[in-house]
């Protein structure tokens, strides 16, 4: 993940681990992770990547609205967008689920705090990490 405000420490070969303790990060996942779109979108890139149009079927969403709830699932660090290649040359973006677990708990000094455990790397043969060389 690379929200900014974010810690992160490593927890072995399953993946990384971030917490977030500022107040406005964790409303923003909370609030996210409350919707039920959001949820949808969830479940289905659990264990495979999807472009906007197959989470849009597979979600029973509007394209529009599966956009928005995939530029928010992106923006909080849950989703991360690849590029899947074609050999036809019209290369798509598809987003897969970096998060594993996700764990809340209240802390004396810090308050609510979020402690995410990502996935380690998944990626198919057709796809790569967005901006990649």
């Amino acid at each position: 993940m690379n929200h900014p405000s974010m810690t992160g420490a490593r927890t072995g070969p399953s993946g990384e681990q971030t917490t977030l303790t500022e107040e406005a990060d964790v409303e923003s996942l909370l609030s996210t992770l409350e919707d039920p779109d959001c949820r949808s979108i969830i479940e289905a890139t659990t264990g495979e990547a999807l472009s906007a149009s197959e989470l849009s079927e597979r979600c029973d969403l509007p394209l529009s609205t599966t956009y928005r709830k995939v530029d928010q699932l992106t923006d909080v660090g849950v989703l991360d967008e690849r590029v899947r290649l074609s050999r036809s040359g019209q290369h798509t973006s598809e987003y897969v689920l970096q998060v594993n677990s996700i764990e809340l708990s209240v802390d004396s000094e810090a308050g609510v705090v979020l402690e995410i455990t990502e996935e380690g790397p998944l990626q198919s043969d057709s796809s790569l990490v967005a901006g990649a060389d």
